[in-house]
């Protein structure tokens, strides 16, 4: 079967352009986790990685939100919990807010875009859970209205935005990446959240020696 794609050149014709595209944005990884590293964001990490460990020891569950890539990243991190991290071990409670195809439309059908997430908090929420919003822009409408619902019902709010926190900095736990470009703020949220999460594994579940 003849492919459709023209005029592709192979990786090696490309030229010293992509070679420095590539390594340039590695630098900037390289550099970002640098920052990350510094004892702030250590403590940030551990912190939230705390809180959680107390929802689920106090029998409550985890609520994950965000849109497109940070969608993703909600619906991985909740996987971590409720599978597996990097060992066997008991589930934990982990909820992908976006993963409902039918609550999402009816929920912006009905009430609009911006209560997607703020409704599902309301309805399964409870005082004692923890909800992670994970924003790049840290100005996702209804990222923002899910943090505060729940904090006014008790539940505990961690906020995963870029350098600038902007509109979810009233989280109570704000791990605020040191980039400012999304794919870097992505990849360093991801970083960040299986730190968090593996601590939480080791908290909840440790291994026999």
């Amino acid at each position: 079967m003849q492919s459709t794609v023209q005029n592709v050149q192979p990786v090696a014709e490309v030229g010293d352009e992509a070679v420095r595209f590539a390594a340039r944005e590695v630098r900037k990884l390289q550099d970002a986790l640098a920052e990350l590293a510094a004892p702030g964001y250590i403590s940030a990490m551990t912190e939230a990685a705390a809180a959680v460990v107390r929802c689920i020891q106090s029998g409550g569950k985890v609520l994950f939100c965000g849109n497109g890539g940070s969608a993703a990243d909600a619906q991985h991190l909740a996987a971590e919990l409720v599978g597996r991290q990097n060992y066997d071990r008991p589930p934990a409670p982990g909820i992908a807010l976006s993963v409902d195809t039918s609550v999402l439309t009816a929920i912006s059908n009905d009430y609009g875009y911006d209560d997607v997430f703020a409704r599902q908090v309301m309805a399964i929420g409870r005082e004692g859970d923890v909800l992670v919003g994970i924003s790049t822009s840290g100005r996702s409408k209804n990222v923002i209205e899910a943090l505060l619902t729940a904090q006014k019902a008790g539940i505990s709010t961690v906020a995963f935005t870029g350098r600038d926190p902007r509109d979810m900095s009233n989280a109570d736990f704000v791990l605020a990446m040191p980039a400012d470009e999304t794919p870097k703020i992505q990849e360093l949220q991801l970083v960040a959240g299986h730190i968090i999460f593996g601590l939480v594994e080791r908290a909840l579940f440790p291994l026999e020696t």
